[in-house]
């Protein structure tokens, strides 16, 4: 037990009661309302605690005690399809907001049918699966939590509170609780070598990301953040998705909520909120509870990574929960670095996107928006987090304003991941020729692109004038893609070789004819075949492929007129 001695907003001293012995990142009742906080310094007869909740009318005596349990959250059968806020409290679809020191905390309700894998006698390692309850379509896998011998199990219908099992001398349970700031178990990881397909042909394509890899979106205001994050988690073929709204404004959570459980699921055909758990705490909650609603939506998602499924964390937006560290570090009297930051933001944000990982049963892929002030990504949220992410994809508001979408600038993205995955693409066709002629061209059209801006496209000779439009080509063509399309909203990994087949079976042709006949390059590159190239992404869907064999032809017989 102890008192209060000082409140500064979602900071409080605490004078520690003669005999009380306080631990480290254990949580604390705050108050007479009972408010949740934790630990975060000891020192010389006090405790500061963290509080998760606003602090409005605490007052200095009153008593704080300790529970002697880090914060954690407890994970069932039926935690899909909720939403939860930054503590695992259980927000209600009304938009109610949770009384202070009240609010219920995730139970799994009602009763299950649980099926039995292993029988009485058989000796079990940790992490195997003892049986499972299907719920809702989803089989929620129960895992061993030690190797020993099963002792006792059941099938038939059980309850939330009744064991399921005894192994060893530990009691099973369909449910299980963790706590959040501990990772689980990093064993039997592997090196990734699956993508993380999201149907984007400029992500999939170019900047590729794999099950179990960690990416940033960071982009200044406007430029599409939240709506490439909420196209990922519809589109990406992962089993689970944890979307965790960080600080982001309420209506864009609002959205999601009105959203998600009306978009159909492209790969089970039932609601999207069937496979996605919500975490949100906006930025009128208390500033707080963003940090830990980052590493309770990470918990979230190992817990479904230890069944053995793919999982994809949407963190939007880690800057606002790096400038909930900066408060409350500010409040706390610590040396701040650039910026105002705390000195321990590079290990915070490393401890994040380092949970991420490919493992011999499920993965967990973390992508995480960020959004610089200004668009300035020299600024240290956005730099720190480069370093421990895999994939870039760098958002321009030039483009976000030119109404092309995604807005990802391809000439300050990049992905570490296309190494691993090539040997994956390349069963489907020549992907990593493909992907090394389309990343030439871009990078050359940037320079002419330049000269372009500075001296208009008349100045260019007529070879690196065909180049530029070979450039333009590959953007309008490709890279730009439409959302809203009902065929160009996504695109299989099939369609997006057969696309990029296309587009060099032109550039070759291009190529051919102009240096044969030194025909004007505008001449070249007008051909009504040409508009048909540029509505291919619209017009062909993943149910007629074949037709872009039939382009290929129609564009063969019409630039061999050229050399007769």
């Amino acid at each position: 037990m102890g008192r209060i001695v000082k409140v500064s907003g979602p900071v409080v001293e605490v004078e520690i009661e003669k005999g009380e012995k306080p631990f480290l990142f254990k949580v604390a009742r705050v108050g007479n309302l009972s408010l949740t906080g934790e630990v975060v310094s000891i020192a010389k007869g006090r405790a500061t605690v963290q509080v998760y909740e606003r602090t409005e009318g605490l007052k200095v005596g009153e008593r704080v005690s300790f529970d002697g349990k880090m914060l954690s959250i407890i994970l069932g059968p039926g935690i899909l399809g909720k939403i939860l806020d930054g503590l695992g409290r259980v927000l209600p679809f009304s938009g109610e907001r949770i009384e202070r020191g009240r609010g219920r905390r995730f139970f799994p309700e009602g009763e299950f049918e649980f099926k039995a894998k292993v029988n009485a006698g058989e000796w079990v390692k940790e992490g195997q699966i003892l049986g499972f309850v299907e719920l809702k379509g989803f089989n929620y896998k129960i895992l061993s939590p030690v190797a020993a011998e099963v002792k006792e199990i059941k099938s038939g219908r059980v309850s939330p509170k009744e064991p399921v099992a005894r192994v060893g001398n530990r009691e099973v349970f369909v449910f299980e609780e963790r706590a959040v700031r501990i990772p689980s178990s990093f064993k039997n990881r592997v090196e990734v070598k699956e993508p993380l397909l999201t149907g984007q042909r400029i992500i999939d394509f170019l900047f590729p990301i794999a099950k179990g890899g960690s990416a940033s979106i960071p982009g200044g205001f406007g430029t599409g953040k939240t709506v490439l994050q909420q196209t990922l988690a519809k589109w990406c073929n992962a089993d689970v998705i944890v979307y965790i709204g960080c600080g982001e404004r309420g209506n864009e959570m609002t959205e999601i909520l009105k959203e998600f459980p009306k978009l159909k699921d492209p790969y089970t055909g039932r609601s999207l909120m069937e496979r996605t758990v919500l975490i949100a705490n906006t930025s009128d909650m208390p500033v707080s509870a963003r940090e830990s609603s980052i590493y309770l939506g990470i918990t979230v998602a190992e817990y479904f990574k230890d069944m053995g499924y793919s999982v994809a964390v949407m963190a939007d937006s880690t800057s606002r929960w790096a400038e909930a560290m900066r408060e409350i570090s500010g409040r706390m009297g610590e040396l701040p670095i650039e910026e105002g930051f705390p000195a321990s933001l590079s290990s915070k944000i490393a401890s994040i996107y380092e949970r991420a990982g490919a493992f011999l049963r499920g993965s967990v892929t973390i992508i995480g928006a960020v959004s610089p002030p200004g668009g300035d990504f020299s600024e240290p949220v956005t730099r720190h987090t480069k370093r421990f992410t895999g994939a870039f994809w760098a958002l321009d508001r030039e483009l976000a304003s030119s109404r092309f979408y995604p807005a990802v600038n391809p000439f300050n993205s990049y992905s570490r991941y296309a190494q691993f995955i090539k040997d994956w693409w390349n069963r489907l066709g020549d992907y990593e020729s493909l992907r090394n002629w389309m990343v030439e061209t871009l990078q050359e059209g940037e320079r002419l692109e330049k000269l372009v801006k500075l001296l208009g496209r008349e100045s260019l000779p007529e070879d690196q004038k065909l180049k530029y439009e070979e450039f333009n080509l590959i953007k309008e063509a490709f890279l730009r893609q439409n959302a809203f399309d009902p065929v160009d909203c996504y695109s299989s990994p099939k369609k997006q070789i057969l696309m990029a087949e296309v587009l060099r079976k032109v550039s070759n042709w291009w190529h051919k004819v102009f240096k044969k006949r030194g025909i004007p390059v505008d001449k070249i590159v007008s051909q009504p075949v040409i508009s048909k190239v540029l509505k291919m992404k619209m017009e062909v869907d993943e149910e007629h492929l074949e037709e872009f064999e039939e382009l290929k032809r129609e564009i063969a017989e019409v630039y061999e007129e050229f050399l007769r």
